[in-house]
C-alpha cells in the first residue's frame, strides 16, 4: 500500500444491503449498461441509508473487478489516503498480478491491472479524477460537487443516513457486570464505559443490541450475607431495608464473621445449600439482597447514562445441567483428579465445568448463557467487555463451544461469533491500581462527584473572570458542570486503545487544551455560538442554501466530514473506541483550520460556511452521543 494511504479493506464488513450478482464482462470490456445499473442500484438500498463512503465505493469496484477478472473471486481493497495521493486507493493489482504472473494474459505488469480496474469502473457522480501510481495503485479523487451534496443531504435527512451498514443484525453486548452486595468501583468504569459506547455504535448502525448486564447474582458469598442478616436482625422481614443499611458495610462486617468465625462460617455454608435448593425464606432474603444492590447500581447508570438488561448468573442456573449433558453427549467432558473438564487444544489446563465437591462454576455459567444467548436469543454476535485478565478464561469457553459445533469455523462462516474485549487497568499517579490513601478500592460515585465538583468550581471560575456568571442559571451551571465532569472522565478513559493500562488524573482530564472532553465540548459550544451570532435560521438555510467547497480548507473539512461513516465502522469492526475518539479531535482540528482561513459570518460565501458549520455540530453531537457524552451549547 501506498505511503499515506490507511485503513485498506482486506475483507469487507458490511456489504452494501443486499447484494446483486452483477454480469461479468469480459476482461478489458467496459461494463455494461446493466450492470452499472445494478450498482448504482445497489448503491442506494435501505432507505436513505448508502453506507459508508468506503463502501461505495467498494461497490464500484467490485464491479469493476469481476468485470476485468471474471475467473477470479476478489475482494476490493479501498483504503482512504492523504490528500498527496488522492482522496482513496483501490490496492489490489499486486494481489491480482501475483495470481497472474507467468499466465497467458493481456495484463503485462501491475500497473496494467490497475488501468484495467479503471477502464471497468462503472459511471458514478461520485468519482472525479483516477489515475495509476506505482505498481498499480489506483488513486481516487472524490467529486467536491458530490461531496457538498452528500453533507448537504445529510443535512436534510438526518446523520443516521451516514450510518455504516454492518452485516450482524443481532448483537449482544455483555459489560458492567459488578458483583451484587458490592459497591460498584473504579474497577467497573471500563467495562462499563466501553461496554456502552460499543453499544451505542451498534445501534447506530442499525444492529438490534442487548445491552447485557451479567451481574454476579449467585455463588457462595450469599451464604454468609443471609446468615449475617438472619442472626443480626431475626426480624429482618419487619424492619425492612433498615436491616441491612449500607450495602458495603453490611458486606465487610458479613466477611469479617465468615473468616474469623468458623462456626459462623459452617452455618453460612448450610445458608447456600438451603438457598439453593429454593427454600422460601433464604430466597427471599437473597432477593431483598439483589433488589437493594441493584437499585445502588442503577443511580451510578443513570449519572453516567448507561441502560442496561440485567440477566445475572442465577439466571443461567436452570440451563447448567442440559447444557452439561449436551456437551457430554458429544464427548467433551471428562473425567480429571475428581472434577469433570473439557480438554482444549493449545492449552496446558483444561477447562473445569464441574469442581470436585460436584458445584459448578464460571465456566458452567458462561457455557450455559453462551448456550441460551445462541439459541433462545439467536444472537448473531456476541461481545463480552472484561479486563485483560479474563482473556483466558473467555478463550478456553470460546474453544469449548466451537468443539461442540455452537460456532462456526470463522474462516468459512463468519457468524454467529463471540469476540472477548479486554482492557487494561486504571492507575494512578504512582503507577500502581488506583486506590484511596487507605488502600481502598476508588468508590464510582465518589470519583463522580469529584469530577463534576471540579468541573463546576473550574466553569464559576471562567464566567467570573469573563464577566458572563450573570446569564447563567443554577439548572445550567449544574448540568454543565455535569455534562463536562462526567464526559471528561469517560473520554480520559476512551481517547487510550483499550488493551493498555491508563493513569487516572483529573488535572489532565479536566484540561480544556489539547485531547481532552473539555476541549471539544468547548470547541462544539463554540460551532454553536457562531451560528447563534450570525442571526441567521439554520433551519431556513438547510432549505434555501447550497454547500460549495471552493476553498482547500473547506474541502479537507468536508472530506473529514463524509468519512464519519467509516470510522464507526471501523470502530465496530475491531471494537475500539478509541479510533471514534481520535476522528472526534482531528475534525475539531480541521475545523479551526478551515475557521481560521475562511471567513464565515459576513463572507460572500457566509451560507455555505455556516451550513458546513452546522455539518461539523452535528457530526460532534454525533459523536459525542456514540460515546455517552452529553454535548455543552455555550460556554
Amino acid at each position: 500500500m501506498v505511503a499515506g494511504c490507511f485503513g485498506a479493506v482486506t475483507r469487507r464488513f458490511g456489504s452494501v444491503g443486499k447484494r446483486t450478482l452483477l454480469p461479468r464482462a469480459m476482461s478489458g470490456e467496459t461494463l455494461a449498461p446493466a450492470a452499472t445499473a445494478a450498482v448504482q442500484e445497489q448503491i442506494v438500498q435501505d432507505g436513505n441509508r448508502v453506507g459508508s463512503v468506503k463502501q461505495q465505493l467498494s461497490s464500484l469496484f467490485e464491479a469493476s473487478l469481476r468485470a476485468t477478472f471474471p475467473e477470479l473471486n476478489i475482494e476490493p481493497m479501498v483504503a482512504a489516503c492523504t490528500a498527496k495521493f488522492g482522496d482513496y486507493q483501490c490496492n489490489n493489482a499486486m494481489g491480482i498480478w501475483s495470481k497472474l504472473k507467468g499466465a497467458s494474459s493481456e495484463f503485462k505488469n501491475p500497473k496494467s491491472i490497475g488501468q484495467g480496474i479503471i477502464s471497468n469502473l462503472p459511471p458514478s457522480e461520485m468519482i472525479e479524477s483516477t489515475s495509476v501510481a506505482g505498481p498499480g495503485f489506483v488513486n481516487i479523487g472524490l467529486s467536491s460537487t458530490w461531496m457538498a451534496q452528500s453533507i448537504q443531504n445529510m443535512l436534510s435527512n438526518g446523520i443516521g443516513t451516514w450510518a455504516p451498514l454492518l452485516p450482524a443484525s443481532r448483537v449482544l453486548v455483555d459489560f458492567s457486570s459488578p458483583n451484587i452486595a458490592k459497591e460498584m468501583h473504579v474497577g467497573h468504569l471500563r467495562s462499563t464505559i466501553i461496554g456502552d459506547t460499543l453499544a451505542r455504535m451498534l445501534e447506530f448502525s442499525n444492529a438490534e443490541v442487548f445491552r447485557r448486564n451479567h451481574v454476579g447474582d449467585w455463588g457462595t458469598q450469599f451464604g454468609m450475607l443471609i446468615q449475617h442478616l438472619f442472626e443480626t436482625f431475626p426480624n429482618w422481614e419487619d424492619i425492612g431495608e433498615q436491616a441491612i443499611g449500607d450495602l458495603q458495610e453490611f458486606y465487610k462486617a458479613s466477611k469479617k464473621r465468615f473468616d474469623e468465625d468458623d462456626l459462623f462460617k459452617e452455618r453460612a455454608q448450610e445458608a447456600v445449600v438451603r438457598l439453593q435448593s429454593g427454600e422460601e425464606k433464604y430466597r427471599d432474603a437473597w432477593k431483598r439482597i439483589c433488589e437493594i444492590s441493584r437499585r445502588e447500581f442503577d443511580l451510578v447508570y443513570e449519572r453516567l447514562g448507561v441502560h442496561l438488561e440485567v440477566k445475572g448468573e442465577s439466571f443461567y442456573n436452570p440451563y447448567i445441567p442440559e447444557v452439561l449433558k449436551e456437551l457430554s453427549r458429544k464427548g467433551l467432558i471428562e473425567e480429571s483428579e475428581g472434577a469433570r473438564v473439557i480438554f482444549l487444544e493449545g492449552q496446558q489446563i483444561p477447562l473445569i465445568v464441574v469442581k470436585r465437591d460436584g458445584g459448578y462454576n464460571y465456566a458452567s455459567t458462561d457455557l450455559a448463557a453462551l448456550w441460551y444467548r445462541l439459541n433462545e436469543e439467536k444472537a448473531d454476535w456476541m461481545i463480552y467487555v472484561t479486563d485483560v485478565g479474563q482473556s483466558l478464561h473467555f478463550t478456553m469457553v470460546f474453544s469449548a463451544a466451537k468443539r461442540a459445533g455452537w460456532l462456526p469455523d470463522s474462516s468459512i462462516q463468519a457468524f454467529p461469533k463471540t469476540s472477548h474485549v479486554g482492557f487494561g487497568l486504571v492507575l494512578g499517579s504512582d503507577g500502581k491500581r488506583f486506590r484511596t490513601r487507605s488502600s481502598e478500592v476508588v468508590r464510582l460515585v465518589e470519583l463522580l462527584d469529584e469530577a463534576k465538583n471540579r468541573s463546576k468550581a473550574e466553569l464559576l471560575k471562567r464566567l467570573e473572570e469573563s464577566g458572563k456568571l450573570a446569564e447563567w442559571t443554577d439548572e445550567e451551571l449544574e448540568k454543565t458542570a455535569e455534562a463536562i465532569g462526567y464526559g471528561a472522565v469517560k473520554y480520559a478513559d476512551l481517547k487510550n486503545n483499550r488493551l493498555t493500562n491508563y493513569t487516572f488524573s483529573f488535572d489532565q482530564m479536566l484540561n480544556d487544551k489539547g485531547n481532552t472532553a473539555v476541549y471539544l465540548l468547548y470547541a462544539h459550544a463554540r460551532i454553536c455560538s457562531i451560528i447563534r451570532k450570525s442571526g441567521k435560521e439554520i433551519d431556513d438555510l438547510k432549505k434555501t442554501g447550497r454547500i460549495v467547497l471552493g476553498h482547500a480548507d473547506e474541502r479537507i473539512l468536508g472530506l473529514h466530514l463524509i468519512r464519519f461513516a467509516e470510522i464507526v465502522e471501523e470502530a465496530c469492526t475491531n471494537l475500539l473506541p478509541n479510533v471514534l475518539c481520535e476522528y472526534l479531535y482531528d475534525l475539531s482540528d480541521k475545523f479551526s483550520r478551515f475557521y481560521a482561513s475562511c471567513q464565515v459570518v459576513g463572507s460572500p460565501e457566509e451560507t455555505s460556511r455556516l451550513l458546513l458549520c452546522e455539518a461539523t455540530a452535528v457530526v460532534m453531537r454525533k459523536c459525542f452521543h456514540l460515546l455517552g457524552i452529553q454535548p455543552v451549547y455555550k460556554i
